[in-house]
């Protein structure tokens, strides 16, 4: 990558390797998200954010979590992810229960059927991931560009600012 092209046109713009860079993998992560949302959807009949959720919640195991993590993880307002935990709830996948540390407050975790619905959607999910994400990849490259993902993800997360 050049250390700092000249930008003085549109076209200069548009051709310079590190904005390409980074337009390609947000295209690619756009592009991924779409068929692997989609594959989702028709084959679990959960949505990708759901799927994440559930991920996030099977990651934290008992008690569960409040709606403030939850939005954190996920970088929703805290009404975006009252409204998606609604919508879970009113499909069995999550309850809220009491938070044990504090009686005033509630937490939220998987159900048997939201336990259920995680391990089937990853299998589903684990298997279109490498059809779509890996396959593509030499397979010679496909840990050190997974290992080089997680850096990046991490180091963005820890740049964001705590959500109220």
């Amino acid at each position: 990558m050049n250390e700092q092209a000249e930008i003085s046109t549109p076209g200069d713009a548009a051709n310079d390797a590190l904005v390409l860079a980074f337009g390609r993998l947000q295209g690619a992560a756009n592009r991924l998200e779409y068929i692997l949302g989609r594959a989702l959807e028709a084959e679990c009949g959960i949505s990708h954010l759901t799927f994440e959720v559930l991920l996030i919640l099977g990651r934290a195991g008992e008690p569960g979590l409040s709606m403030g993590a939850i939005a954190q993880e996920q970088v929703l307002t805290t009404g975006g992810a009252t409204r998606l935990v609604d919508r879970m709830m009113a499909a069995g996948l999550v309850e809220r229960v009491e938070d044990p540390g504090d009686r005033r407050a509630r937490l939220v975790r998987l159900t048997a059927l939201g336990e259920e619905t995680t391990v089937a959607a990853a299998r589903a999910h684990v298997e279109n991931i490498k059809r779509y994400f890996l396959a593509p990849l030499p397979v010679e490259d496909r840990d050190r560009f997974a290992e080089n993902l997680r850096v990046l993800s991490h180091a963005a997360r820890d740049m964001l600012p705590r959500l109220p």
